[in-house]
């Protein structure tokens, strides 16, 4: 039942990078270009995923329901691909999902097989007491095939979710160390490797599955894209533009060349080739990821208000992406609308989207909105999660001297002693600057608040020590020490007046 050609099966695995990636329009992309065909079951998950990437579950499951029934349920391996399809989507009622993994356990005759209990715990991995049904599935997978690398690495992040390091570890450990040649099709071996963060593994993955391929303008343009997924935006430019020199108006080259110069920070080229790409891509080819690349670049750009604009529009038409919001937060940010800015990270925690990076980015646009005492809350939380997070200490300690600007409370120094401690601990070099802020602030704080020049001495000799031509300590410790001498001025003389 599995009859597509190399082409199609390239298409499908992109659409699945592209989906793990989130970015649903470019996955429902590229499983759109897998041919429909109704006597092929490939064909109709390809479909029914395509309908899923774009929140079209009703449309999916028809899709689905026809590929099972092709097979009369009697396909495992046609089961397990619309269990992935729902374990790679958004979509959180496990019900219609599990039913599948059901399925195709039981037209495996009740034998666990590795690539269905990944889905089948990935499944679980989305629910909220999901945890230990998806750790016995992972387990299960490895049982099943002990050389399975992806089942190891699912366990391993499974596990850095509950904070269990050291099993972390030991899981993808030896995931890693596994023969690469395990999987069924080197395409899979590149998307284990991509999962694991091995680029250069996925990728050369990939060039092998591009050797053993038709070389073909289209398959060209999937390995420019693959590139792209990598990250590797600069190696990616060359191949688009090769595609391009043959074929200057494909569209999803135009696209990707677009996106890869503003990664490769050539913004200016970027926009004109984004501007290029909007007037000549038809109405309904545009994507959402086109609209927020143009919005990045024209907000890097200093055009904030046409960036905002671009971004509103996309959040509107998908208010639960929270990595959209974090975008049209920071494009609030470059304009300085710092209201908006913390409206938008403030929803994006609130759908559950948020982690201790956007308690720091959300803290920060209150901050710059002078809005201390909640900034100052917030990186508690930021803390009180790691301890040994050093930047946190400065910027607590910054909000606090706003809270006190005359430093007569003083609220600012225990956030610069904890400073001092955890850099020091950490590494003094790194954070050498930060050092001499913090013993600046606490020698100034003694010798001028407090009158104490005993206890201000030593924070102002460290800061000579990290920094011997610092003015302030230097004058400073003069000052202490009774180095200083007041320099007296003679009095201007007076020119001779003139006798008349």
């Amino acid at each position: 039942m599995l009859k597509l050609g190399q082409s199609a099966d390239a298409s499908f695995a992109l659409g699945r990078l592209y989906q793990l990636r989130n970015m649903p329009d470019s996955a429902a992309y590229y499983f759109n270009r897998v041919p429909l065909n109704p006597k092929d079951a490939m064909s109709l998950v390809a479909a029914g995923r395509a309908a899923l990437a774009q929140g079209k579950t009703a449309e999916a499951e028809i899709h689905f329901d026809n590929a099972a029934k092709l097979t009369k349920s009697k396909d495992a391996k046609v089961l397990t691909m619309i269990a992935q399809a729902y374990a790679e989507s958004d979509v959180k009622d496990a019900t219609k999902a599990l039913s599948y993994v059901e399925a195709a356990h039981k037209a495996n005759k009740g034998k666990d097989d590795a690539a269905l209990m990944i889905a089948r715990g990935d499944i679980y991995l989305k629910q909220e007491t999901g945890g230990g049904e998806a750790m016995s599935s992972y387990e299960r997978a490895s049982l099943a095939n002990p050389n399975d690398a992806l089942s190891y690495y699912r366990k391993g992040q499974l596990n850095v979710r509950s904070r269990n390091y050291n099993e972390a570890r030991t899981s993808f450990e030896k995931a890693l160390s596994l023969d690469p040649s395990y999987a069924p099709a080197q395409r899979d071996l590149a998307e284990m490797y991509f999962y694991a963060g091995k680029y250069d593994d996925a990728l050369s993955g990939f060039q092998k599955y591009m050797a053993a391929a038709e070389k073909t303008p289209d398959t060209d343009a999937k390995y420019a894209s693959f590139l792209f997924l990598t990250k590797k935006y600069p190696e990616a430019l060359v191949e688009i533009d090769k595609v391009l020199a043959r074929d200057p108006n494909n569209l999803t080259m135009n696209r990707l060349r677009a996106y890869s110069l503003y990664e490769t920070g050539k913004n200016d080229e970027a926009i004109a080739a984004m501007d290029k790409f909007m007037k000549t891509a038809p109405a309904g080819k545009v994507l959402k990821e086109d609209n927020v690349y143009y919005a990045k670049m024209l907000s890097k750009s200093g055009k904030g208000e046409q960036g905002v604009a671009l971004l509103e529009k996309a959040v509107a038409a998908d208010p639960t992406n929270g990595d959209l919001r974090k975008d049209l937060a920071q494009a609030y940010l470059s304009k300085k609308d710092y209201p908006n800015a913390i409206g938008q990270y403030k929803m994006r925690m609130k759908d559950g989207k948020g982690d201790l990076a956007d308690n720091v980015l959300l803290a920060r646009a209150y901050e710059l909105n002078k809005q201390y005492t909640q900034a100052d809350s917030l990186y508690n939380v930021v803390l009180v999660a790691r301890p040994t997070y050093v930047p946190g200490y400065m910027m607590r300690a910054h909000v606090n001297t706003y809270l006190d600007p005359t430093s007569k409370l003083g609220t600012a120094k225990p956030y610069y002693e904890k400073y001092i401690e955890v850099a020091t601990a950490n590494d003094p070099a790194k954070y050498k600057d930060g050092l001499i802020e913090a013993n600046n602030y606490l020698g100034s704080y003694y010798l001028f608040t407090k009158s104490d020049k005993a206890a201000a001495l030593p924070y102002y000799q460290k800061v000579l020590a990290l920094d011997p031509g610092n003015k302030d300590a230097t004058v400073a410790v003069n000052e202490i020490t009774g180095k200083n001498k007041v320099a007296t001025k003679a009095p201007a003389k007076k020119a001779p007046v003139k006798k008349k």
